[in-house]
């Protein structure tokens, strides 16, 4: 299947160790070696690099690493096809823009039969290429439209429901791990994955809080580096497996987080969301 790793910090992170430990699963002898991509966010634009080639070899990775961009907020991914063909169109992560900002989304796993939502909001999103997750992503910026289309900030209660249903809606299609930014707030929504011995089943995704004196070897541990900035470093680190011999945390089937600057937000009182009618 395909990587995953997310990275929001409080204070501008490289990511050097845990790029290259990612990029690492994205070459042989590992099976997901059909592409890859970065997002680096600057407030609300982003850097986008990704090629329709192995991480593992890419000048790219290496040009980023050597380059030492700082930023905020990251996601990567690495890409496993089964749906559509191996080219750029179709290598994660997507960006769209809504409400004046960039909208970040990457996802892992396979939803079967989903489609083009028709009659929704705008109907102005619509995919560049041919994955299953891309289409995702058109349908989760359709029913966060209404919330966006004055160019104010929603409620997070609101744009939590939306993602909540969204997610429960593509766990009923088949696994559903995704990251999704929306120029604030980080959510990673953590289900199930093929596993080492085979078999499909949580956890989906993995996660790592560090607080951090902000000298240079102990965000290293963390798998980052930092930039020089007064007080601690907050650090949540989002991967498909773990990436350090540190004591990651599991995500819940179904279980989605919100994090913002390093720290995930406490849940909002919203509806919750079962599992119940899911296949």
């Amino acid at each position: 299947m395909c990587e995953l790793l997310g990275i929001s910090s409080r204070f501008p992170t490289r990511a050097t160790v845990s790029l290259e430990r990612f990029a690492r699963r994205g070459g042989y002898p590992a099976s997901a070696v059909d592409g890859w991509g970065i997002a680096l966010c600057e407030e609300h634009d982003v850097r986008l690099y990704k090629e329709p080639e192995p991480a593992a070899d890419s000048l790219w990775v290496r040009f980023i690493e050597e380059r030492r961009q700082s930023t905020r907020l990251l996601i990567s991914h690495i890409r496993h096809a089964t749906r559509g063909r191996i080219c750029l169109s179709n290598t994660q992560p997507f960006i769209r823009e809504l409400g004046g900002r960039t909208h970040i989304f990457a996802h892992n796993g396979q939803l079967e039969g989903i489609k083009l939502p028709h009659g929704g909001a705008s109907g102005r999103f619509l995919p560049l290429g041919e994955t299953d997750s891309e289409i995702a992503f058109c349908t989760l910026l359709e029913q966060l439209f209404p919330l966006w289309r004055d160019g104010t900030i929603p409620p997070l209660i609101e744009r939590h429901e939306i993602v909540a249903h969204f997610a429960a809606d593509m766990r009923s299609l088949g696994p559903a791990n995704f990251l999704y930014w929306d120029g604030e707030l980080l959510f990673a929504h953590g289900h199930r994955r093929i596993q080492a011995g085979g078999q499909i089943s949580p956890p989906g995704l993995w996660l790592l809080k560090r607080t951090c004196p902000r000298d240079s070897d102990a965000l290293l541990r963390a798998g980052a580096s930092a930039a020089n900035e007064l007080g601690p470093q907050k650090l949540t680190l989002i991967a498909s497996v773990p990436l350090t011999a540190e004591e990651w945390t599991s995500l819940g089937d179904g279980e989605l987080v919100v994090v913002r600057d390093g720290e995930v937000l406490p849940t909002p009182h919203s509806e919750v969301i079962s599992n119940q009618d899911e296949k």
